[in-house]
């Protein structure tokens, strides 16, 4: 992994072991997939599940999950409010932010992009956690366009904001700093086809797991799965929420992987899932 800041509670990182997180903590942790409609998940994960019912298995299964569909269009408050219905009281939503303020307009003028989604969004009440802005990889830094946009990020202040920066150029201090003064999240991003960017600048620390050497392909080890639960568990002991969510989908890959890090983490949803770790494929269960 490249790392191209050094934080303090990566200073303080745990060793790796057998040790779960506590259940006061536990409710700071929230452990997903990056979407859950995905037809190739059909007869593995989704074995004998009908394809309503989709969500519903997730939140049996995950404590939050990372919605994709926002990115590409505006969601209908009847949506949000379905999802809410279909999940866990403890289950919590990190919605995309629509493509067109961050790949269109390039964070420019983004107000009035901000509130329509805002908007809509109020259906998910307090189950939204958070709302992740990404970023083209080659929208380089841009501080005038990352400043105006995180003052007006501050017209959504009902919940947290994570920005996931690809282009390396925004990887420094400066960029560092202003995330912080507006409490807004670094996203540490794990991928092949782009740097890890690894820092932490609030209380919340938000994690996208693309796949380490194919990106939204590859199974993630053993041992980078060990490596991110004692990461997390520093976090947590410093009073950080985490939010990690799976995006290696194309093959099958991320609820498995979602499963196994809980399960290093000793982290159990709303309900055991003895189904979903049935179907673990022989490579997932080591």
């Amino acid at each position: 992994m490249k790392r191209n800041d050094t934080t303090a509670s990566q200073r303080s990182r745990s060793s790796a072991g057998p040790r779960g997180v506590s259940r006061d903590t536990c409710t700071s942790l929230y452990i997903g997939t990056s979407g859950w409609n995905y037809h190739d998940w059909k007869d593995g994960f989704y074995a004998g599940v009908p394809r309503k019912d989709w969500l519903r298995f997730c939140g049996e299964h995950f404590t939050g999950i990372e919605v994709n569909a926002t990115f590409y269009r505006l969601q209908r408050q009847s949506t949000f409010e379905r999802w809410v219905t279909e999940t866990p009281d403890t289950f919590r939503f990190a919605i995309k932010g629509n493509r067109f303020v961050t790949h269109n307009k390039k964070l420019a003028d983004p107000l009035p992009s901000i509130r329509l989604e805002r908007e809509r969004a109020l259906a998910l009440g307090a189950k939204l956690a958070v709302v992740l802005w990404q970023l083209p990889p080659r929208f380089k830094k841009h501080m005038d366009r990352l400043a105006g946009f995180a003052a007006a990020l501050a017209h959504w202040d009902s919940t947290r904001h994570a920005i996931e920066f690809r282009h390396p150029s925004w990887f420094d201090d400066e960029v560092a700093e202003t995330l912080a003064r507006h409490r807004i999240a670094a996203c540490q991003s794990d991928a092949a086809d782009w740097p890890l960017w690894e820092t932490v600048t609030t209380d919340l620390v938000y994690i996208r797991l693309h796949g380490h050497t194919r990106t939204y392909a590859s199974t993630y080890s053993t041992a980078l799965l060990t490596r991110w639960a004692a990461r997390i568990r520093a976090w947590l002991g410093e009073g950080r929420q985490v939010h990690v969510y799976f995006d290696n989908d194309a093959e099958g890959a991320a609820p498995y992987d979602a499963l196994r890090l809980m399960g290093l983490l000793k982290l159990d949803a709303a309900r055991d899932p003895p189904a979903a770790t049935r179907r673990l494929p022989s490579h997932a269960r080591t």
